[in-house]
């Protein structure tokens, strides 16, 4: 049985409508960036505006000499005097996105979550490779946590999450916080995070078609971040977080994937291991999905479900 004969229905449907050379060409990464964010544009183009949110970058300053780091403030209109955060990381695959892919969803968050979202623009490979993108989330982050009386944030009620790459830099994030004791994370949310660089998984050989993140462009964004090509010796564990040789003492962790996503084997793994060191885990793996289903058919009834089950643990823990 193919890809596309395992496909959950509603999702089958939207993937056959996408052209066949729809695939981003990563080789020119110049040219794919803006075919992303077109893309990503078109599909929120119809939806309505979350209304009730007000957001403000402001400017994290860079450890060492190094450049500012943008982030984007979420604050709900109407609000207590004290709310958890949520740290947000887009996707991208270390390579591409923005802040601004992810605005209508840190305004959902907002409302749904009860919280103040902040986004982070950290730099993309392969111009700025590790470890720039997970340094720049770290201080956005610290800068959070710095100003958590400011923007009415409790520092004891801090998330951090992110999709895909986004996912994986927090899952090295979580990491770097872990060993660095600077910073205390409540949790984290990991949506089929990015997180091997070996490909070796069943899964990374199996997930092929140019319509979704595939073994090629994943063999591209992990050199692009690593500065050479993934699998080989001496990866830090806070650029590819299953190389963690200890994952002990980090803090309660949510994982969602798809089945068929190139990244399910690798977060499968992820989240035994977790569970074997006694980190509060919760896996879900949603049977037809591909990787970034619930952006690509968000009526869908399975990312209904995916986004549901998300909104619950965030829920959950940050209001307990």
């Amino acid at each position: 049985m193919n890809f596309i004969d395992q496909l959950d229905p509603e999702l089958r449907r939207v993937m056959e409508k996408l052209p066949a050379d729809r695939g981003l060409d990563l080789n020119d990464i110049q040219a794919a960036r803006p075919k992303m964010k077109r893309m990503v544009t078109a599909l929120l183009a119809n939806l309505p505006a979350v209304e009730g949110v007000t957001s403000q970058d402001q400017f994290a300053p860079g450890a060492r000499g190094e450049p500012a780091v943008r982030v984007r403030v979420y604050q709900p209109d109407n609000r207590p005097s004290k709310l958890p955060a949520l740290y947000w990381i887009h996707g991208g695959g270390y390579v591409m996105g923005d802040i601004e892919q992810d605005d209508r969803l840190m305004k959902q968050m907002v409302t749904r979550i009860g919280c103040v979202a902040v986004s982070v623009d950290y730099r993309l490979a392969p111009e700025h490779p590790f470890p720039t993108p997970v340094e720049d989330c770290y201080t956005g982050l610290k800068w959070l946590f710095d100003h958590a009386s400011a923007l009415g944030v409790e520092p004891s009620r801090i998330a951090i999450g992110g999709p895909s790459g986004g996912g994986g830099l927090t899952a090295g994030l979580a990491l770097l916080v872990r060993d660095r004791k600077e910073v205390p994370i409540a949790f984290q949310l990991l949506i089929y995070p990015m997180i091997d660089d070996r490909n070796v998984t069943p899964a990374s050989y199996a997930i092929t078609d140019p319509r979704v993140w595939n073994r090629e462009s994943n063999r591209f964004g992990w050199k692009a971040y690593l500065g050479r090509d993934g699998g080989g010796p001496d990866v830090s564990p806070y650029a590819a977080a299953s190389r963690a040789p200890d994952v002990k003492n980090l803090p309660p962790t949510y994982i969602s994937v798809g089945a068929l996503d190139l990244f399910v084997d690798e977060n499968i793994e992820y989240a035994q291991r977790l569970i074997q060191a006694g980190v509060a885990t919760e896996l879900h793996v949603y049977p037809g999905a591909f990787h970034g289903f619930d952006v690509f058919a968000p009526s869908a009834r399975v990312s209904k479900q995916f986004k549901t089950d998300r909104d619950n643990a965030l829920k959950r823990a940050l209001h307990g």
